[in-house]
Order: C-alpha cells, then structure tokens, then sequence
C-alpha cells in the first residue's frame, strides 16, 4: 500500500482525527484483522479526507479493494469494461441504482488515495475523474434504454438504431472534471418517427424523453447510498423550460436563430460522450458552426469582458473573494484566456476545436499564439489552482471552491500541497492568482482600475471641510464659488450630521480610510453636478453611504470607479425612489459601473435569455440562493429602466413594456422553479389525456393568465401582479412519482408553491405581491381552475365587473394547449351580444361606487386613477365598448391594452378622431404622471388644474356614454 511521503509532516489534531476513523472501522462486524498490517498508511490518508474514511466505514470491502490492488490506486482504469461487466448481473432500477453508486464511491476513493498521497499528478487525477464519470453516465444510459426498448421497440432511423447522444458540458466536455462536480449534460437525437419492434410503439421524442428522465433520476436521485452525481440540464436549448430531448433539426434551427454568445463559450467544451460512426457526425456540423466563425473573431472579447463583468458582480454581491474559480485571478479567468483564444481563431485552426484546456494551451505555444514562458506560467498557476480545488472537494466529497475557514482544513491542504503553513500557502496562492489575472487583463484589455481623476485646486479644501474642525466662515468660505451662504449651511448641516453617525459606528480603519478619500469625491462631483440642490443630494448619497459603510466592497467600488459615483449623484439627485432601492439594495450599485449600459434597458425579446444566464450561476439545488438571484435579477433590471425613464430614452408606453416583459420572464422562471421542485417530490400529472401536448417543462397541463396591469401591459414601478392559474388535466389519475398525488392536487401544490417562491422574503426583499382575487369566486375559490370549471363560471356566474377584468387578460406562460382553450373562452365570453342599457348602467354603477370609495376630496388634489375624468373613468368606457360591440366588431377582443383597443375603437368607427386623442392623450399623460409621482416618492396627489383640460375631455365622452350616472 503506497504511504504518503509527508505523513511525518501530519499534525497531532490530524493524526488524532485518522486515529478516531480508525476506531470507528475497527468497531465494524466486518474488519479484518489482516487490515492492522496497514494501520498507519490508512490512518494517514483518514486523516486528510473524511470523505475515504466514511465510504471505508460504510463499505469495509472497499479497504480490502485497496490493500489487495496497491497499484490501481494511482493506474487509469478502464472504467466503461469494469462497469459493464458489473451491470451484467442488474435485473431492476433499483439495482442499478445501487451499482452505480457503490461503482463511484469505490472508485473515487481510488482516486483521492492516490491524489492525497501525491502519487498521481493531477493532471492525470482530472482524466480519471472524467471518465469515471462518462463511463457512469453511458453505460446507466446503455442499460435504461434496452430496458425500456422491451417495451417500446427500437427508434429506427435512415441509417438504423438511432440513439440518444449525451453531449458532456463544461470541464466534463473537456475531460477536465473536478472532483466533486455536478455534470452539466444536454441530449439529442437525430429524427422524429415511431419506434418499431416493441409491444407499446410510441414516438421517439417520447421514449428518448423517458430514457432521460430515467438516466437524470439513476445519477441524480438520493439513495441510502447516496448520489452518483448532481445532473445540471439547465445549459440545453431554452434552458429550463425546453423539451429535455431535442432532435437534431430542431436543436440546430435554435442554435442558428437563438443562440447566445455565452452558449458558443458552453459550447467550446461541449463533447458527445457517446459517439458512434452513423449519426454523430451529423451533431459536429451542427454545432461548429454555430461555435467557431470561419474569421477571426475578436467579438469574442466583448462577451468576454461581460460574462467577467457578471462573475465580478456574483463575487461581490455573494462576497465570495476567497473562490478560488470565481475570485480574481481564479480557475474561471484562465479557463477563459483559452476559450476566448479558440473561439477567436478555432474557425481558421481547427485543431483548435478539441475541448481540453490543457490540449489546446500546448497548441497555442506550437501555433505561436501565446508566448511560450507566459503560457507556461498560466498552465503551472492553473494546474496548481485545480490541485487546490481537489483537496477542497477531496476533503469531505463537496462541491466548493471556497479556501477553508477552519484550521483542520488549513492543515490538510498545506499538507497535501507540501507547505510550511497557511501564510506560506498564500503567498503561494497571490503569486499563481496574480499570474493568471495578468495575462486574463492583457487578453481582454483592460488594465487596473484608475484612481478618479483628480482636480487638486478644488479636492483639497473639500478634503479639509470633511477631515477638519473648521469654523462656520471657514465652511462658508470653502463652498462659495458654489452655495450661498444658506446653501452652504444646510450643506454642512448633512456632512456633519453624517460624520457624527459615522463616529458613533464601528466601521473599521479600512473602511475609514477609504470613506476619508471617497468623501471629498463625493462633495466635489455633488457641487460640480447638481449645484441648484446639492443639500438634498447630498442627502441622498448619504443615505446610501449609511448603508455600505461598512462594506468596504462597495466604497472601493465608489472610489475607483469615477463614472459610478457620477451615476450614483445624478441618479440620487433626480429619484428619492432610486435612492430608496440602492439604499435597501447595495447590490445596484454594480449596474452603474457602465452608466451608458445603465440607461439602455435589457431588450424586450431578451429578458427571458437574460435571466436564464443569471439562473445559471446559481447551484440549481440551493432553493434559497435561487430565490436570492430571481430578485436581484428584478431589481437589477428594474433600476435599468428607472434610469432610462429618468434620463428619457424611454417613453411611458414603453417604460410600462418592459416592466411587463421583466415581470413576464419572471413568472416563467418560477413556475419552472415551482414545476421542478413538485415534480422530483410527486412525479408527473397524468397529462396523457392533454391533446397536442409538447415535452417541455412548461406544457403539462397548467398556465398563468395575467389580468389588470400586467394583462394591459401596463405595469408600473412596484406594481403588484393579477394572477389567475388554470390546467386542463381531466384524469383523476396520480402522478408517476416516488410520493404519488391526484393530479388534481399536485396542481394545487403547484399554485401553492408558485405564490411561495413569489412571497418569501429574503435578503432583497420580496419578488412581486401577487393578488388572486380575479380568479372564479374570489378569496373563496380554488386556487388552480380547471379550464371547463373557468368558462362554465365566466357563462353563468360571474358579475359584469369580472368581464369587465377579463378585457385586461391575456396568457402568460403555460402550456400551448391551455393558451388556445382560454383564447377562445375569452373571445366568447367578451363577444356575447348584450344588452345595451342595462350594461351601462351596471358599468355606470361600478364606477360611481369606486369614485365615493376610493376617489379624493376636492381640497386633495387630482386622483390620478379614481376621480373623474382619470384613469378609471378611461378604462371603463373602454371595457364597456369591448363588452358592447365585440359581437358586432370581433378585433376589439383581440387586445388586453387600452391603447391599442382604442385604436381599434377608432377603426371601427365606434369612436371618433377626437375623441380618441383625446382618451388616448389623457391615458397616456396620467400613466407618465402615475411614474413620475413613483419615482419622487411624492404621496400627495398632484393639483387637478395642471390636467384641466384631458379631465374635461375624458368627462365629456362619460357623460355621452353614461347618462345614467347623473
């Protein structure tokens, strides 16, 4: 057996820990005293990982593997041969199951024997771990699918058997995998048809969807003996919300049409694991193109430069500068020196298209691309950085790359890697992290961050108003060529009043130091900006510094970067609301690092891609972290817009657009946050009996219909979200999981899980209040309605007024079936022939009793919604026309908005010219004046002179309509 070459170099606390899993094992009804021959090597290795001391006591037959096969501890294996034969003898999933995992623990104990005694290097640790896990993830796919194949037949294409081709992603792909790692996998296959020779034949999205499902639950599912590994589907076509099995014709017109550039960086390191001679060369020409340009493609910096951007964000905001993949400098920067450099050359070079890092770092060197001693250096800093992340993982079989905090860990790592002591430890880690980041900002451009550019003449003083106990003239004196003297004085009043804050508070010297330089900055470019009100923004800056001081991050952020404090001010300046949320939220202060990014929103098409990206840096099995990055996400994309409506790139209209598209992203990702966690609980819902059904996350049976604000696209700052949830699952069946449910429930689990993952608080607060009240009966309905319970209650039972909210309703997100079946309950019911009068006045009444409930006083100002001649008045004559004419006049049931309706209104000559300016005009102008009051954080109404003119047009047309109101 081999012995570590430091274990004179094990400290008493580690020889004691190796002692106590000794003893534990020695307590075993099935040690073997032959095992005492080997006490201090195994004692040793024990010591430095739990994790091989745990899988020995729970597996004694592991030890004698060891002892009886020194030398395969640190000796490729054949893994793909081993684990057939092994699954020879399984009859049953369960079987498997086990197998499987007992195959990967044994052999990943092999694996970290050889890499704690340092008798493998880790280069070659990194082969073996990969193909341990391709040999794990193709042979369980090998045995699921000639199981499922003597049910279902064969799929059969053109050139015979048609297979499911598992593409490894990430360090997988690139042969690279770190020791405890989830796997990041995409399926295809070639073509749609039936499968043929079976008792059952189906079509081969579905077996192929079935052969999946099964391979993710035979790696992914906890056991009693654990998990092979965590499966991660999320970087396939259309993230989470795609079909899990693509074919190749549909899987190439996305990457052609919709993919992302970030997807080409994925891609880079994607590899069939499963490759044969028939159809597999059919996926390489469609993927290569899409991955490598046939010129040199120095595009590829600038996605460079943002998915950094990002990563610095996550880093900062998650505080996670002790990551050594994701911290500057770390495994993440390096892997993106190589890629950046195949992605730019890989289409005129392919032997630059193989997936390996280290592969393709030697060809660099040969191809002349890189300096040879630079990229020496690179790989010796990469490799070490990796041997890191091993023992990291190594320790206790966990997936992280954050540098230890407890001493135990400290001393196995600086005995593994061979150091004197934690200090020596970083220094090494300093000098391999500073090599890296060298070459990662000679790559992409930039250099460090500049200090502010100084203007001397005016900095000093201010530095001396803030660092000094001047008298009043002296203050004065200091911000004349500003303020006046009354200007001056309300000035300093804030300074001083936050320095004693300050004083009173525990911030640190480092933070004192930085807040001492940042101060002065922040007077001068206040004075320099805003000079008309420098009181109130200074203010507000302060009140955002009161919220960070003691986050040295985020003032370094401040201090470094010129043009975010400049942002910082001219955002403060103009919105108390703005100031509120990056006051609440410090996290915001990362989006004004680029102020022209800033204030040019994310594009309506791209919110779903944009959030799909952010979902992805988020461990897909941390419920909370995902509910963490869904709201940062909104208030991230939510201050984007509020500064382009500030600095007036966007107009009302569409500032109301993409708060509605942000909103819409947003409801997808949780109902396929919400689908997920209920179905890996309860199975699937009978959805067999479902015409036209597709395989996807979101089309199983259950949509979401947006009403109000957000069915009108017309959402505002904080607005809340009018929900209704239908399904159209008929079976009483129950679903196909391990803790099986009427389907009827599970749906209702599923609307209950869904208003959760929206109403938990966490750190960034809420996501969006959700209102349920339009939903069939109110409070007292069910919460889900089956689509036939839906129209029945929209026919017979619902009241003018439940009509009149479903004008404003449109499909969110669901399933396709479900959105074509409440289309046309909708149509139907909006174009029953009515009768006249006693529609208005039942429209007449509703209004009148909203106007004395909820409308102002005449001495309050103007109610932009409720008073007459506002924003209600507007929307009922609306609804009333829809509901009116839609018989006679179909296209008016077309739209949910109020604009567009109108619109229509005038086409059809149900409205004249004039009027429907008039209307239009004064929809708009409120709505724009609605924003304005949000963002002022202004609680009182404005004055109803101002709008003298739209309240008399808007009453005039009411009165024509409504004569009954008087």
């Amino acid at each position: 057996m081999q012995t570590p070459s430091h274990r004179q170099n094990l400290s008493s606390e580690l020889l004691a820990i190796g002692e106590r899993h000794w003893q534990a094992l020695s307590e075993h009804d099935l040690f073997e005293p032959q095992w005492c021959e080997h006490q201090a090597q195994i004692c040793i290795v024990f010591a430095l990982s739990d994790f091989v001391a745990r899988q020995c006591i729970q597996h004694p037959m592991f030890v004698n593997e060891l002892i009886a096969y020194p030398e395969q501890q640190n000796q490729e294996q054949d893994y793909e041969a081993l684990l057939n034969a092994a699954l020879n003898d399984v009859t049953s999933e369960e079987q498997l199951h086990k197998t499987l995992r007992l195959f990967r623990h044994l052999h990943m104990v092999r694996i970290t024997w050889a890499d704690v005694t340092n008798t493998q290097s880790i280069e070659d640790s990194l082969k073996r771990v990969s193909a341990l896990s391709q040999a794990l993830i193709v042979q369980a796919s090998l045995w699921l699918r000639a199981e499922l194949s003597k049910r279902f037949g064969l799929p059969m294409g053109e050139l015979g058997e048609q297979h499911m081709y598992i593409i490894g992603m990430g360090k997988l792909g690139g042969r690279e995998l770190n020791f405890s790692s989830d796997i990041d996998l995409i399926f295809t296959y070639p073509e749609q048809g039936m499968t043929q020779g079976g008792r059952k034949p189906i079509e081969h999205q579905q077996f192929f969807t079935k052969l999946a499902q099964k391979l993710i639950t035979a790696l992914h599912q906890i056991t009693v003996d654990g998990q092979v590994y965590r499966v991660d589907m999320r970087l396939r076509p259309f993230g989470e919300s795609g079909p899990l099995v693509m074919h190749f014709a549909a899987m190439e017109d996305y990457y052609q049409e919709q993919g992302r550039e970030w997807e080409r960086y994925a891609m880079v390191k994607g590899r069939v694991l499963n490759p044969d001679d028939t159809y597999y060369p059919e996926i390489a020409d469609i993927l290569r193109p899409f991955i490598y340009r046939r010129y040199l493609d120095y595009s590829a910096l600038d996605s460079l430069r943002k998915m950094k951007a990002m990563i610095k964000k996550e880093v900062r905001r998650r505080q996670l500068s002790n990551n050594i993949k994701l911290g500057q400098g770390g495994i993440r920067e390096a892997e993106f020196i190589v890629q950046s450099l195949q992605l730019i050359r890989g289409g005129r070079e392919p032997a630059l298209q193989e997936q390996g890092l280290l592969h393709n770092l030697h060809l660099l060197i040969d191809m002349e691309i890189l300096p040879s001693e630079d990229a020496t250096l690179l790989k010796n800093s990469y490799l070490w950085l990796r041997k890191v992340e091993h023992c990291l993982q190594q320790f206790d079989d966990k997936q992280t790359q954050v540098l230890p905090d407890n001493d135990v860990d400290k001393m196995r790592l600086c005995t593994i890697l061979g150091l004197a002591d934690y200090a020596q430890f970083n220094s090494e880690l300093l000098k391999h992290t500073s090599t890296i980041h060298e070459q990662f900002l000679l790559l992409i451009g930039e250099d460090a961050a500049p200090e502010l550019t100084k203007d001397d003449d005016a900095l000093s003083p201010l530095e001396d108003l803030w660092l000094l106990p001047l008298t009043p003239e002296e203050q004065h004196e200091i911000l004349s060529q500003w303020l006046s003297p009354e200007q001056a004085e309300a000035f300093n009043a804030s300074l001083v009043a936050f320095g004693d804050n300050l004083s009173a508070s525990r911030i640190g010297q480092r933070g004192e130091n930085i807040l001492n330089k940042l101060i002065p900055q922040l007077l001068f470019v206040i004075l320099q900006q805003t000079p008309q009100a420098a009181s109130q923004s200074l203010d507000r800056c302060l009140k955002v510094f009161r919220a960070i001081y003691g986050r040295t991050a985020y003032l370094d952020l401040l201090f470094e970067n010129q043009g975010a404090l400049k942002q910082l001010v001219s955002l403060c300046s103009a919105s108390p609301w703005v100031t509120e949320q990056i006051s609440r939220f410090p996290l915001l202060l990362d989006e004004l690092l680029n102020p022209a990014q800033l204030v040019n929103p994310t594009e309506l098409t791209e919110y779903n891609a944009e959030l799909r990206l952010a979902m992805l840096r988020v461990d897909e099995s941390d419920l909370e972290q995902q509910m963490e990055a869904l709201r940062q996400f909104k208030l991230c994309q939510q201050l984007k817009i509020a500064a382009a409506d500030i600095t007036g790139v966007l107009p009302v209209m569409k500032v109301s657009d993409h708060l509605t598209f942000l909103a819409q992203s947003i409801i997808r990702q949780v109902v396929n946050l919400a689908w997920q966690q209920m179905t890996e609980k309860y199975g699937e819902p009978d959805y067999a009996d479902i015409p036209n059904e597709q395989h996807d996350m979101l089309s199983r049976g259950f949509a979401v219909i947006g009403y109000g604000k957000l069915g009108g696209y017309e959402l505002g700052y904080g607005s809340d979200l009018d929900l209704v949830f239908l399904h159209n699952c008929t079976s009483r069946a129950a679903t196909n999981g391990p803790k099986s449910i009427e389907s009827g429930l599970f749906y209702l689990k599923l609307a209950q899980r869904i208003l959760h993952l929206f109403n938990t608080k966490t750190a960034s607060g809420h996501l969006y209040e959700v209102d349920m009240r339009l939903r069939p009966s109110g409070n007292a309905g069910l919460l889900v309605c089956h689509i036939d319970g839906f129209s029945e209650y929209q026919n017979q039972t619902a009241w003018t007024w439940e009509h009149q909210a479903l004008t404003r309703a449109r499909f969110i997100v669901g399933s396709p079936s479900l959105a074509q079946e409440f289309s046309v309950v909708r149509h139907q019911i909006l174009s029953q022939k009515r009768d006249i009068k006693p529609l208005q006045e039942s429209v007449a009444q509703m209004r009148e009793k909203m106007r004395k409930h909820l409308g102002s006083s005449s001495k309050a100002g103007f109610d932009l919604k409720q008073d007459s001649g506002g924003i209600a008045d507007i929307e009922f004559i609306v609804q009333y026309y829809v509901l009116a004419y839609s018989c006679e006049y179909p296209a008016l049931s077309k739209w949910p908005d109020n604009v567009r309706i109108l619109q229509q209104l005038q086409a059809s000559k149900l409205l004249g010219e004039q009027d429907t300016q008039i209307l239009n005009d004064a929809y708009l102008t409120y709505r724009n004046t609605n924003h304005r009051l949000v963002l002022q954080q202004s609680e009182q109404p404005p004055d109803g002179d101002q709008f003298i003119q739209l309240r008399e047009g808007v009453s005039r047309i009411w009165q024509q309509l409504f004569t009954m109101q008087s």
